[in-house]
């Protein structure tokens, strides 16, 4: 059983908050995808790419920022998990693309981890509502 150990999460490390949200996000996607009846593992794959993407997050933060629909607090979050040092970064993608990504993955940990499920729910199916209407539109 895990212990409650009364961490700071507004003071956590962006990689470590993108650590986390990038699976939580993931799993809204996973769910949308089965619900619409993607069921082969290939197919599954190849479709959770244009919303899981480092491109596709990023994307989709540059999105939120553009229609305004991020709090004060969820900006800080991102900033932080986009400046935060990384010493890698996706083989496929820009170094600002990596860090938008990150940054947007930060935010949806931190939205976890400080229990703010509601509105993690929201975001995530906002995002996913933005993909199947075509936005925003990135290179694959």
């Amino acid at each position: 059983m895990m212990e409650n150990q009364n961490v700071d999460y507004k003071q956590l490390n962006g990689i470590a908050l993108a650590y986390l949200g990038d699976s939580i996000y993931e799993v809204f996607v996973r769910k949308h995808l089965l619900n619409l009846g993607i069921t082969k593992p290939n197919r599954l794959q190849k479709a959770a790419r244009k919303y899981v993407s480092a491109k596709a997050q990023a994307a989709l933060i540059d999105l939120m920022i553009e229609d305004d629909i991020l709090t004060d607090e969820e900006d800080a979050v991102f900033k932080r998990g986009r400046n935060a040092k990384s010493y890698t970064h996706a083989k496929n993608t820009s170094v600002l693309t990596y860090r938008h990504s990150t940054g947007f993955e930060a935010m949806m940990g931190y939205l976890s981890l400080s229990k703010q499920d509601d509105r993690l729910e929201e975001l995530s199916n906002w995002c996913i509502e933005q993909v199947d209407a075509g936005r925003p539109k990135y290179e694959d």
